[in-house]
């Protein structure tokens, strides 16, 4: 009985301090997110401050602090903050090839909030995978293409990849081939596409729309509009205008041909 019992008291320091760690853990993971989300409101609250600062900056906010927390858990457990220095001293070689992969996604997610390629609500095209820019913390940009479906991009492979953006610039010009039948007047086609995109609010005015034959085709005379406009009317104006120029050329009795192929046969 008596060796139970001195088990038992062996074992009470050990229970009592993780219980006081598991505290510790808890607490610090809830001030932790607390504070990162007020960062986070604090800095999007500034007009001249961009957001995706802010969400990066309170992910290092909350990084940082679980790494304090981290510290005071195994303080808890008698391990001090120079033995810890000194452990991670001795396995730096280790942790760093280890987590090579981890350490580069941090570094490139500090080149990005830099150099600013993309920021939260840009739709924006990287290494192939395309959509809005949602989240970009430091390990991982967030993306939502236009059907819902989000993508967790690591930031090294964002960073390591082509980056078309989409929305980094107020304007964009729409390009629009339209294939009219070789017995049709071009003259008159070309002048309906003008007459059309011109009657279209969302397209600028300055660049002026051009609109010019570009391809003679096996079976079209290929005609090419192009128009300016604000980039969110981008993809508006391409459906409206495809609509109207259609239901115009129908009304000026200008015709969209089939593809067909000619047969020539020879005498004898």
């Amino acid at each position: 009985m008596q060796e139970y019992m001195d088990q038992a008291h062996m074992l009470w320091p050990l229970v009592l301090n993780a219980g006081k760690a598991l505290v510790v853990l808890i607490v610090g993971w809830i001030v932790a997110g607390a504070v990162a989300g007020m960062v986070r409101r604090r800095i999007n609250a500034t007009p001249h401050i961009d957001p995706t600062l802010g969400n990066f900056l309170a992910s290092t906010v909350k990084w940082g602090i679980l790494a304090i927390v981290l510290v005071a858990v195994l303080g808890i457990f008698g391990i001090q903050a120079t033995s810890i220095v000194a452990i991670l001293g001795a396995a730096s070689l280790a942790i760093g090839l280890a987590l090579q992969g981890t350490l580069s996604d941090l570094a490139a997610g500090v080149m990005l909030v830099i150099f600013r390629p993309y920021k939260l609500g840009q739709y924006v095209d990287i290494g192939g995978t395309a959509g809005t820019v949602r989240d970009l913390n430091l390990f991982t940009t967030e993306l939502v293409t236009p059907d819902n479906v989000q993508i967790i991009m690591p930031n090294g492979k964002a960073w390591g990849s082509i980056i078309m953006n989409f929305s980094a610039h107020d304007t964009r010009r729409v390009d629009l081939v339209f294939g009219i039948d070789y017995g049709d007047d071009a003259g008159t086609a070309m002048k309906i596409i003008e007459k059309t995109a011109r009657a279209n609010s969302r397209v600028l005015s300055d660049p002026e729309p051009w609109v010019r034959v570009t391809n003679l085709g096996d079976s079209s005379v290929d005609l090419t509009a192009r128009l300016w406009c604000k980039a969110d009317d981008y993809w508006e104006l391409k459906f409206e205008l495809t609509r109207k120029i259609k239901e115009a050329f129908d009304a000026g009795g200008i015709s969209i041909p089939y593809p067909h192929t000619v047969e020539i046969k020879k005498k004898g």
